[in-house]
């Protein structure tokens, strides 16, 4: 197998030649072009895609694969798109860097007799399958919890995710069409997190102390909601006891010290989050469309809760993972194909 990870097209390049890994009929080859590596989210979804991948090699469903992750540039993405289709890879599942600056790279490869699934951070291109998540219909729905909680009323930190991104654009829209019903609820201030622990902590220190009191925020998930969490118990004051409503996005380090405030000070949230097992499923699709399996060319994945109700289920989770299942091909097959 062949994993790339690169900061530059050209270094992305130079090391995806160094092991080929060349398809043909009786021995197909499955790539992944992965846009962006930098939040736990996507680093677990990679895992979930190489897992499925070996367990796909061992049972002769394929000869080999391929990883290539990038550093979130169309550029990149693209060059990388190019050396898959000259290697003559059978499918390449891609999670794209931009909905349409990758759409020509994919009617190239689509037009190469490659099959081409855009997943999580789809891509327009009609010629691509895509295997997405409800990000409109389950923000719109978490924001609204959200909303409930404070009454309909208050201060408002609204964390973005991975900037230029499909589902970045997505989520934030859902959002602003819960926000708009609410009159009564005022945005203090809007951050880029990038989906990760540690930009979304040092953005919300940065601006926190020219913020009035924060009663809620609105975010993306991929480990934000950790980072967030840390950002307001660094700062202290007002917040040592009374901590904003944070939209969890599925970290298990958050859902913890979630529990631990909730046995402390009652403190409650909503988490809902996009799993990145959809790495292992985007693979086993892969794997039946080769196969000659019919699917549909748009098909949703779930999202994985955790509320009041089901928090101490959670709560004794492994640190520093996003929760979700792993999917399998019986999966697959009972829920994307086509009967």
């Amino acid at each position: 197998m062949d994993k790339i990870t690169g900061t530059g097209a050209a270094l992305a390049l130079a090391f995806s030649t160094s092991v080929p890994a060349t398809a043909s009929p009786e021995a197909p080859v499955i790539a992944l072009s992965n846009s962006f590596y930098g939040n736990t989210w996507r680093q677990q979804m990679v895992t979930a895609f190489e897992d499925a991948a070996e367990q796909a090699k061992a049972s002769g469903a394929i000869a080999d694969y391929v990883v290539m992750n990038g550093d979130g540039s169309v550029v990149q993405q693209n060059s990388q798109m190019a050396e898959l289709i000259l290697r003559g890879v059978d499918v390449i599942a891609i999670n794209a860097a931009s909905e349409t600056a990758v759409n020509g790279i994919i009617e190239r490869a689509c037009e190469a007799g490659i099959i081409v699934i855009s997943f999580d951070s789809i891509a327009s291109a009609p010629c691509n399958y895509q295997l997405n998540f409800d990000f409109l219909g389950y923000k719109a729905q978490q924001a609204e919890a959200v909303m409930q909680m404070i009454g309909g009323s208050g201060n408002v930190l609204v964390v973005r995710g991975v900037a230029g991104s499909a589902p970045d654009e997505a989520m934030y829209s859902a959002q602003q069409s819960v926000l708009e019903k609410y009159p009564d609820v005022e945005v203090v201030a809007e951050v880029y997190g990038q989906a990760t622990a540690a930009v979304a902590q040092s953005a919300i220190t940065n601006v926190l102390p020219s913020l009035p009191k924060v009663d809620a925020v609105l975010a993306q998930g991929g480990s934000d909601d950790m980072g967030i969490a840390q950002a307001f118990v660094q700062y202290g004051g007002e917040y040592a006891d009374d901590m904003p409503i944070i939209e969890g996005g599925g970290g298990t380090d958050f859902v913890k010290w979630w529990a631990e405030e909730n046995a402390r000070t009652g403190y409650n949230t909503i988490s809902m989050n996009t799993t990145p097992g959809i790495g292992g499923a985007v693979l086993w699709l892969g794997v039946s469309l080769l196969q000659g399996a019919e699917a549909p060319r748009e098909m949703i994945m779930p999202v994985a809760t955790v509320d009041d109700e089901n928090l101490t289920e959670y709560a004794d989770l492994p640190s520093g993972e996003i929760i979700s299942p792993s999917y399998s091909l019986e999966w697959v097959q009972e829920n994307l194909l086509t009967d």
